[in-house]
This record gives C-alpha cells, sequence and structure tokens, in this order.
C-alpha cells in the first residue's frame, strides 16, 4: 500500500489540508512526552519515509530537515513530566497531541492520528493503528516529533552530565537506572515510573 493512499482516500472526501499527528516519549523514565503535527503538501512524495523507529538517526535528521522546508505547517509540542506525574501518560500525550494540532500555523481540516484513542480533536479525526507505516503524514510526524524530543534530550545531557541524558534519552537503560540510584531523581524524572524496581529495591 502507499504511504498516500489514506491521504488520497480523504482527499476524494473534499478536505484539502489534512494533519498527520504522532508522539513519541510514552515509555522513558525521564523527559517529556513530544507529539508533532505535520500538513504535506497534496501529493508530495518523501522518499525513505517510515515509522522513526525504524530509521537511523542520520536519516531521521536528513528527512527532518526536508520536512520542515516542505511541509505547508507543522509543530511540535511537549508535556512536562510534572504534568505526566499528574494527570498520567496517556492523558499528557493526548494533550501533547491536542497541542500540536492547535499550534498550527496553518488550520487542518482533517487529522490522521496514530493509534486508537479516541482524542476530542476540534475537527475530524481518523485514528488508524501503526499509522506511522501507513500513512505518510503520520510518518513525518513521527520523525518531527523523535528528532525535536531528542534534541532537547540530547541539551539535557549537558546540564545533567552524570546521567547521560544524550545516549538513551531518558529510557530505562541500565547506564540511566544506575544513575538514578547513584544521584536520585532531576526535575526530568517522572516519579510516577520509578519503581522499587528501578530503585533497586525490590
Amino acid at each position: 500500500m502507499s504511504l498516500l493512499e489514506i491521504e488520497n482516500n480523504f482527499l476524494q472526501e473534499g478536505y484539502t489540508m489534512i494533519a498527520g499527528v504522532d508522539e513519541v516519549g510514552r515509555g522513558p523514565l525521564a523527559g517529556p512526552v513530544c507529539a508533532a503535527a505535520v500538513i504535506l503538501p497534496v501529493g508530495m512524495e518523501l522518499e525513505g519515509v517510515d515509522d522513526s523507529k525504524k530509521l537511523t538517526e542520520k536519516k531521521r535528521e536528513f528527512l527532518y530537515d526536508v520536512i520542515a522546508e516542505k511541509a505547508l505547517a507543522w509543530t511540535t509540542a511537549f508535556v512536562d513530566a510534572e504534568t505526566i506525574d499528574s494527570i498520567n501518560i496517556r492523558q499528557a500525550t493526548h494533550l501533547a497531541m491536542e497541542m500540536a494540532v492547535c499550534n498550527l500555523s496553518q488550520k487542518a481540516d482533517f487529522l490522521l492520528v496514530d493509534g486508537n484513542d479516541k482524542i476530542p480533536f476540534p475537527v475530524p479525526s481518523a485514528y488508524i493503528v501503526k499509522g506511522d507505516a501507513k500513512s505518510l503524514s503520520i510518518a513525518a510526524a513521527s520523525i518531527m516529533a523523535k528528532v525535536t524530543r531528542d534534541r532537547y534530550m540530547v541539551e539535557m545531557g549537558k546540564e545533567y552530565p552524570e546521567y547521560f541524558f544524550e545516549k538513551h534519552k531518558g529510557y530505562g537503560t541500565a547506564v540511566h537506572m544506575d544513575a538514578i540510584r547513584k544521584y536520585g531523581l532531576t526535575p526530568l524524572h517522572r516519579r510516577s515510573f520509578i519503581t522499587a524496581k528501578v530503585l533497586g529495591k525490590a
């Protein structure tokens, strides 16, 4: 199936500004969840675009620049660890997606959203499981969200060098968990995610 087939189906229904929406960062122990919304020109093809998790860092960075230049509109939104702890990761993910859609410089008239959560967006939407492998717009959004979040975590690695955020991006690697046990938690850490096992107490 072409990555444009889903978009084309909704274009035939009369929609003209279709945004792909995706998020990254549900699973890490630290850092924000990041969502992106991307509106691509009708019929635009992007060679090499796929689910961001399947691409090398170098390829993601290259495609990020291409999408940023050629998209009709795109934006990202963060929801921080404190908010994740307050409202839970699922609701934080919904909030990040809603923020990204609302912050688009051009208003979308239809959304293609990765996953199957039903989010009360202000415009019509369709939810597509594994959408980042089926829709070009969603795949583009996954790349923009992934690169944006990774760049942020690299910067946080400079602020908290003993945690090596630039390497693991906040995920629960052995190096990261060892740092938590040795140095404790930073404001970046999701306290609701830090279990006794992570702390070495179980």
